[in-house]
């Protein structure tokens, strides 16, 4: 494979492509939904319209918003339906050819929800047939990669990520190019990349969205990757809950070996580089670098110190670079468009765009891609569209389980990772869930803690009986049995765990119960038992 053969793949694609398209959201919330029988429903009814010649129906990635799948975008007509059913689609061709009024409603793109966006690793989602290799390629995929290796240098490529800003994403905020440079100047006859796909957070969607919607794009960042930093083999390491990201993932590497953009001597280069699967058993720690290593390895997923760091000690002791699923696609779009073109994006210290997964008491749910430092506000009241039937914003939590939950009061904070974490919360991977005045903050709280307690590992005490006691407590607390002391000591043993854990899951597992303590700790006073019910008890 040279450039010119590629060229043609995308161009000879661009041809092919029909007059107007039906994009038909085949991602895993449109399909929960019977997306797959209005797919097949609208080929019939182009069929019967005999209009074959000039409409294509495609299954696409994820079109966004969730709230009103199954999803069904008509281009270049720029029309999206929205909650269509099998049954409106003889009156969605009808519609196309003048004859008639489609029976679905419309979605209106001139919403903030879409207008707000600023689509970057979300670009070709929506747009492309995630299980055809030709569709990326006339997306001019793969053409980044082309440009690494043919015209940079190794040194060139983690010089233009480090210009770039580009934090990771998987929820610390590690500058990206330094971690690639840290791993490229260690001397070793082997090295490794891992793609975390390992999200675990009740609530996050956004990096099984993307490996559903454009995978591609995330083997073409490892690639490169892969070139910056010397490795020949990478893994991605995807839970087995997700069986469909799994499964284009699959078709993805499998097409990409057959045209010689995985494998050996990749663009007619030196470079040699593929890439396994590895299929994670739900463990929420295994998100963890290092469990997630041990598990790779065939370990029990379990953290271990650092350092050494993985940069020098990783897989079966060799350099490993590990990012996630969203770091990896911002890559190709960098390598295309250069540093200077990310770094214009977002704030200071926080460059580009962030995906975020909306959920809870709000009206448009679903994934959406906004530059750094886009306000809490903006993304929830206007993007979001608010709390149904007028309902008030109480909280929003970023950062899945051990994210901190914000009060409505700070909605008019930026999102990035410094001014979250001055709230007590974090970044996260992208999660965001937003609560109303009918959740009680003590008992979201307890849910959370609950799950962290679930998926400790046990192999640090902090974490093992430290999170197991902070669920006592608001146990405790949520039966009316607790005293003001208890609030005490309660703040004590969370900030004890966070600086006492191993890994991140121990030290960010008390964020949402020092969040709340510190925002609505009316709510955990109203609980408390009575003075004279605690002298009878007595």
């Amino acid at each position: 494979m040279d450039l010119t053969e590629l060229l043609e793949i995308g161009e000879k694609q661009r041809r092919s492509q029909k007059g107007i398209s039906l994009r038909v959201c085949v991602a895993a919330g449109c399909l929960s939904s019977n997306a797959q029988a209005v797919k097949q429903s609208l080929d019939d009814a182009v069929a019967a319209a005999g209009l074959t010649d000039s409409v294509a129906v495609v299954g696409v990635g994820c079109l966004g918003l969730c709230s009103g799948g199954p999803l069904v975008a008509v281009v270049p007509e720029n029309i999206l339906y929205e909650k269509v059913t099998p049954a409106d689609a003889p009156s969605i061709v009808a519609a196309l050819t003048g004859r008639g009024v489609a029976t679905a409603s419309q979605a209106d793109f001139r919403h903030p929800f879409f207008t707000r966006q600023v689509p970057i690793v979300l670009e070709n989602s929506g747009k492309i047939d995630p299980e055809q290799i030709e569709d990326y390629v006339a997306a001019n995929g793969y053409q980044p990669l082309y440009h690494a290796l043919r015209e940079l240098k190794p040194a060139d490529v983690v010089d233009t990520i480090t210009k770039s800003g580009l934090r990771g994403r998987g929820g610390a905020g590690y500058p990206t190019g330094l971690k690639w440079g840290l791993v490229a100047k260690v001397k070793s006859e082997r090295k490794f990349i891992v793609c975390n796909a390992d999200e675990g957070d009740p609530g996050a969607f956004m990096d099984r969205s993307v490996l559903e919607s454009d995978p591609h794009r995330v083997l073409e960042g490892m690639a490169i990757a892969a070139y910056a930093v010397g490795a020949t083999q990478g893994f991605i390491y995807v839970r087995g809950e997700y069986p469909l990201a799994i499964s284009r993932l699959q078709t993805a590497i499998r097409q990409a070996r057959k045209l010689g953009l995985l494998g050996s001597q990749i663009f007619e280069s030196p470079f040699d580089f593929r890439i396994d699967l590895r299929i994670g058993a739900g463990a929420f720690v295994c998100g963890e670098e290092t469990a997630l290593m041990g598990s790779i390895e065939g370990k029990r997923g379990t953290p271990r110190p650092r350092p050494p760091y993985p940069a020098e000690h990783g897989l079966w002791g060799f350099p490993t670079l590990i990012n996630n699923v969203e770091t990896f696609a911002n890559i190709p779009a960098i390598i295309r468009n250069g540093a200077d073109w990310f770094a214009k994006i977002g704030t200071e210290k926080s460059k580009g765009t962030k995906v975020f997964a909306l959920a809870g008491k709000i009206k448009n749910t679903g994934l959406i891609e906004v530059p750094m430092g886009t306000p809490l506000r903006t993304i929830i009241e206007e993007m979001g569209g608010g709390v149904p039937d007028g309902g008030a914003v109480k909280a929003v939590q970023t950062g899945g389980p051990s994210g901190g939950c914000i009060p409505a009061e700070a909605l008019d904070t930026p999102v990035d990772y410094e001014s979250l974490a001055s709230l007590g919360s974090i970044m996260g991977s992208g999660g965001m869930i937003v609560m109303d005045q009918q959740n009680n903050m003590v008992d979201v709280a307890h849910f959370f803690m609950e799950f962290c307690m679930d998926e400790s590992c046990g192999k640090c005490v902090p974490c093992r009986a430290g999170t197991a006691q902070i669920h006592h407590l608001l146990s405790k607390v949520r039966e009316g049995r607790a005293v003001a002391e208890d609030l005490d000591t309660l703040d004590r043993l969370c900030t004890m765990v966070k600086q006492t854990s191993l890994c991140g899951l121990g030290q960010s597992a008390p964020n949402p119960v020092l969040s709340t303590l510190r925002y609505f700790r009316p709510e955990y006073e109203a609980f408390l038992a009575k003075p004279e019910a605690s002298s009878e008890a007595a």
